[in-house]
Formats: C-alpha cells, structure tokens, sequence
C-alpha cells in the first residue's frame, strides 16, 4: 500500500490517545488508516512484542486493528453522509470476529473494511485483515456516533 500523506486519524484526532488508533499515544498501536474506494485500508507492520506464541500475532492484537480500523471507516462514512468536514466521535457498539488462520509476525497485514450499512448514526461494518495475500481474520462491527454528555463525545479533540 502506497502512503497518501496524513492518515484519517492523523488529519481528525491527531491527539488521540486510544491504543489502537490514537496518534498521541506513544505506547499505542498507531494504526494508519486511509480512504479506500468502499472503506478505509491500512497496512500494519507487527512487532515482536504483539506475538502469542512465536511467529504468530496475538488475537486480541488482531482484534484491535479491526476494531479501531473499523470504528474509523465509520465515523468517515457518517462524516461524508451528513458533508461534514469532521467526523462525528463513535464507539463500538458490538463487534465479532473470525481468526481463519495464525497471523504471522514480521510480514506487512493489510485490513480493509467496507460499510454494510448506515442510518440514523450506525453503521456496520465489514473488516478483513490478510498476511501476503492470505485472509487471516474477518470481522464484523456496529458502530454508533455519541452525542454530548457521552465519556467518548470529545476524545478526538
């Protein structure tokens, strides 16, 4: 995947502290995720520390690129529905996922998503990560933009 300057969480919440997707967060997964022709897509290059078992990926590493991943094609979706130039701040309602394979470490994973559907503030989305080409999970997400009063409503700030 070829880079294309700021990523969406770099551009909307670049003092993000959220592990997965937060760019302030120095100890965090710093995912990069960039407008796709249905989504968003990303490429993620895991470290040693991110391993179950040796060459492999923890799952609930796996689990956070999806969810973040997926969280942000959401909020961009809901953005460009209502021709906003800011996202509205969204949580994960409910998400699942499918480990199809072991997840290697020290190769490039590339996740993509799609929307399935969106109305009224939700959106679901679908999620994929592959390891050279091979899809190694596949997910599944509701997300839901919160509104004021709601602990989420202003961490991209």
């Amino acid at each position: 995947m070829r880079q294309r300057g700021p990523s969406v969480q770099e551009e909307h919440a670049p003092n993000s502290i959220c592990f997965g997707c937060g760019p302030a967060n120095q100890n965090g997964l710093k995912i990069r995720s960039f407008r796709s022709e249905h989504g968003l897509e990303m490429e993620f290059s895991p470290k040693a520390e991110h391993q179950a078992f040796p060459g492999m990926i923890n799952g609930g590493i796996i689990g956070t690129l999806l969810d973040c991943h997926g969280n942000w094609t959401a909020a961009i979706a809901l953005m460009d529905q209502s021709n906003e130039s800011e996202p509205p701040c969204t949580v994960t309602a409910s998400y699942s996922i499918k480990l199809r394979r072991p997840t290697p470490c020290g190769v490039a994973l590339q996740v993509s998503s799609e929307i399935k559907e969106i109305e009224e503030g939700r959106v679901k989305v679908r999620m994929a990560l592959r390891a050279g080409g091979e899809v190694c999970a596949t997910g599944e997400g509701l997300f839901v933009a919160v509104k004021e009063g709601h602990p989420a409503f202003h961490r991209w700030n």
